[in-house]
């Protein structure tokens, strides 16, 4: 684990807790969207899915926001916004972080 510099840390080449948890909430995402696609019978065809969690100050102490973008080349904007939101309601990362932490979600 390594600490970023803003947090007072070396910063350096390890990992901070902020990334694991963006792993984890954009495979959750994908999984969310492939499980609405599905209920939906929408063929997606590849879907990529990236986070990027940030930290900063708040109050006396931190807090987080997340930004969530994705990739589905094949299917038209409207119909892939559409699903976007359907899997943001379903996904379980953004149940956990609703009213909690800012979240952000857009197509590419």
């Amino acid at each position: 684990m390594s600490i970023p510099k803003g947090l007072g840390g070396p910063g350096g080449s390890g990992t901070n807790p902020e990334q694991l948890f963006a792993g984890g909430y954009a495979a959750c995402f994908g999984s969310a969207l492939a499980f609405v696609a599905k209920a939906k019978n929408i063929k997606t065809g590849p879907v990529h899915i990236s986070a990027t969690v940030n930290i900063g100050p708040a109050g006396q102490g931190f807090g987080l926001s997340a930004d969530l973008v994705a990739e589905i080349p094949e299917l038209a904007r409207d119909q892939a916004e559409a699903l976007l939101q359907a899997a943001h309601q379903v996904c379980p990362y953004s149940n956990a972080t609703r009213g909690n932490i800012e979240v952000n979600i857009r197509l590419a």
